[in-house]
């Protein structure tokens, strides 16, 4: 069985068991996943996710962008210049 054989039968059920592992760095008995494995499983579930056509906002590691009005992140009057003074000069 190839690795996208593999994710095409996966069940919901572990699907959100290796997610919820990669979110919490354990599994559902309590132990601790290893580096490996959350790499592992962060593989499977962004394959699955990517297959099943998940929307960008229900996949994980999704972050919203949020929009600001305007141009800038800054307005004029929330930057305030850093004065620097020397010590030992």
């Amino acid at each position: 069985m190839t690795y996208q054989e593999l994710i095409e039968k996966m069940d919901p059920a572990v699907y959100q068991n290796l997610r919820r592992a990669v979110e919490l760095g354990k599994w559902p008995d309590g132990r601790a996943v290893t580096p490996q494995q959350r790499e592992t499983c962060m593989e499977a579930v962004i394959w699955y996710e990517n297959h099943h056509n998940l929307p960008e906002h229900d996949r994980v590691g999704y972050i919203a962008k949020e929009h600001k009005e305007g141009d800038t992140c800054d307005t004029p009057s929330d930057v305030q210049p850093l004065h620097i003074t020397g010590g030992n000069a």
